[in-house]
């Protein structure tokens, strides 16, 4: 190898370990070799034979060193132009996956119409596939059709892909039905710092789970207890965890009462599947469900997620940094208030048409018109609350929309302990940002774009937000490894493209 490739993947390996907040003599000890010779290959002057190449990549879940295949996917973006046009939001990631793994509830047949075909979608159908359930694409289409099982074998469960994913967490609210003792590999997906699963464990004790913490697995262990009679409370009010409550009470045979749910898109989505399979809730988009559950489902059925707002707020803000008017259709009005509203203070212009059903038959839906023009700071600091409140994963977009206003404004992720540190990224593309602590950014505006070379932030929202900086940067930029991207948004880079930007996917040699 050439010490100019050595240089860059030292530096690749550097960033990932640093993702993952492991020191080098951590990595060391992982790779049975010393933390000079890690220091050595950070530096790039250690030559790496494939083995140890594909080793390093397993040990810090990256796939910048691949062995056996063409590897990882970058983008090489020519920014600097206006859009123009109309784009669709496609159907929600987050509703997608809690619904692939709500479909283990079911011992008939689900059809999952107009599916998100992403990354995090294909990681647990790998896991899915692995433990026997059918999974296919009908022909020509995004429906997805997921037949089960007699017995899940999670013995053969697949654990690279399920370490890829946290999704796989909500494996334990349908498991538990199924199983007295299980195994599941810990929890992967955006380095987003330590997120504990605790409120989990704490919401699924009440139908008898408990878990152990061992090397690498939770250790599932399900009591022939009832749950209480009493209301279970959740210490927190986040989606995977009501999303996980939800799927124990929903074959827990009586009623249970869930206190200080959320009510996100994410979660109604589960509950209207969950009524498609006989499940009785009340209380659907409140923070109380009242959930009467049968013991066993074996139905066929088909549903529909709703779109996704973290989608919509993505291109809304790609609109804002081009200066460009586009029309975004098939918006989630109601999960988009809040973020609207907030913009329009910050002196935006957008045009909505009337109110239509998503095809979900709940969820309102609008089409959007973009009108640039100059934008003011945030009077306050821009910081996410539970919903009703500013989405914790449109909270990025607020960053970069702020570099474009003419002033100063405050971003204050207080939920993520590393995410904030990702939005200094942006200071490569000319953006003025000053990292206060791992939770606070002062952004300074308006920002005179530059093109740039970096590498994707292991973290899906914070990545979107690079590649859309480098759309409004005149001159070539190149954004590496977006795997990360690839798990949430469905072919973005040929969508962008549609409406006049200039994405090209490509591969290193």
């Amino acid at each position: 190898m050439s010490e100019d490739y050595l240089a860059r993947i030292g530096t690749l390996i550097r960033e990932a370990r640093r993702h993952q907040g492991m020191t080098q003599n951590e990595l060391a000890d992982l790779l049975n070799t010393s933390q000079s010779a890690v220091a050595r290959i950070e530096q790039g002057k250690q030559n790496l034979s494939l083995e140890m190449l594909s080793r390093i990549g397993e040990n810090l879940d990256s796939q910048f060193v691949s062995v056996g295949s063409s590897g990882p996917q970058h983008l090489r973006i020519v920014g600097g132009t206006k859009l123009s046009g109309s784009i669709d939001v496609k159907t929600s990631k987050n509703a997608a996956v809690a619904l692939l793994c709500a479909s283990l509830l079911n011992k008939g047949r689900t059809t999952l119409r107009n599916m998100a075909r992403i990354e995090e979608v294909n990681r647990i159908l790998e896991v899915l596939s692995s433990i026997g359930v059918r999974t296919r694409w009908l022909p020509q289409s995004n429906d997805l059709e997921i037949t089960p099982p007699q017995r899940l074998d999670l013995d053969s469960m697949d654990e690279e892909a399920a370490r890829r994913t946290r999704t796989i967490i909500m494996f334990l609210g349908p498991l538990l039905h199924e199983f007295t003792t299980f195994e599941l590999p810990y929890a992967g997906g955006c380095d987003l710092g330590l997120r504990t699963i605790e409120p989990h464990m704490s919401a699924l004790r009440h139908f008898g789970l408990n878990v152990e913490a061992t090397n690498g697995f939770y250790l599932a262990n399900v009591s022939a207890d009832s749950v209480s009679e009493r209301a279970i409370v959740l210490t927190e009010r986040g989606d995977t965890v009501t999303e996980n409550a939800l799927m124990a009470a929903a074959r827990h045979e009586g009623v249970s009462l869930i206190r200080n749910a959320s009510p996100n898109y994410m979660v109604q989505d589960l509950c209207f599947y969950l009524q498609k399979l006989g499940v009785q809730i009340e209380g659907i988009g409140t923070t109380t469900l009242k959930v009467t559950g049968r013991a066993h489902i074996d139905v066929d059925v088909e549903y529909c997620p709703s779109e996704d707002p973290i989608e919509a707020m993505s291109l809304l803000a790609a609109a804002v940094v081009t200066e460009s008017e586009i029309t975004i259709r098939r918006v989630p009005i109601e999960f988009m208030e809040i973020e609207l509203a907030l913009l329009a203070d910050m002196g935006m212009k957008y045009e909505l048409t009337p109110e239509y059903p998503s095809n979900n038959g709940y969820t309102r839906l609008v089409d959007l018109t973009t009108t640039p023009g100059p934008l003011k700071p945030a009077v306050d600091k821009i910081h996410p609350m539970p919903f009703p409140g500013l989405n914790i994963d449109n909270l990025p977009f607020f960053a970069l929309i702020a570099a474009c206003a003419d002033g100063r404004t405050m971003i204050h992720d207080w939920v993520y302990e590393n995410r904030a540190i990702y939005l200094t990224e942006l200071t490569k593309l000319g953006a003025k940002v000053q990292l206060l602590d791992p939770h606070r950014v002062l952004i300074d505006g308006p920002t005179r774009w530059r093109a740039a070379e970096a590498i994707c932030p292991p973290a899906l929202r914070p990545g979107v937000v690079m590649l859309i900086a480098m759309l409004a940067a005149p001159g070539t930029s190149v954004l590496r490894n977006v795997y990360v991207i690839n798990r949430g948004y469905e072919d973005l880079a040929r969508r962008l493209n549609a409406l006049g930007a200039t994405v090209e996917t490509f591969r290193d040699i």
